[in-house]
């Protein structure tokens, strides 16, 4: 298992970067109503971040199967391991954009909207570039 992930530091990147965005189809799901009242949103866009979180949650599900239920593991998976990458950067920009300049409909001046996805966009980048012998093959 641990040499599926080029050892254990990689293993535990995985499985930090893909349980945190875990936690957050959670709350988008199921959470909604406690997720809305921490940063202020109405009730109007629980729709909506249900959407988002189904797409969160399509993500994890894929992880699990890719790291622990495929028969060839990571191998050739690079175009999930880039997809999750653009998708963290592109969440972190629009994000950054959103809260910090825009501030439209900005009522929680909240920095987790901008960390989180810095964060997950910089583990993502660690597990692109750690697995790349495994993901990067035919």
């Amino acid at each position: 298992m641990i040499d599926k992930f080029n050892g254990i530091i990689y293993l535990i990147i995985f499985l930090i970067h893909f349980i945190g965005i875990g936690v957050y189809a959670y709350q988008l799901i199921l959470g909604t109503k406690q997720f809305r009242e921490k940063f202020q949103i109405d009730e109007t866009a629980s729709t909506m971040m249900r959407m988002t979180g189904s797409m969160f949650l399509a993500i994890v599900l894929m992880a699990i199967y890719i790291g622990f239920i495929r028969t060839g593991g990571i191998e050739g998976t690079w175009g999930f391991f880039n997809l999750v990458f653009v998708i963290n950067l592109c969440i972190f920009f629009v994000n950054t954009y959103s809260i910090k300049i825009d501030k439209t409909g900005i009522k929680n001046d909240s920095n987790e909207g901008v960390i989180a996805p810095l964060v997950f966009t910089v583990l993502s980048a660690i597990l692109c570039f750690g697995l790349a012998d495994k993901i990067y093959i035919n």
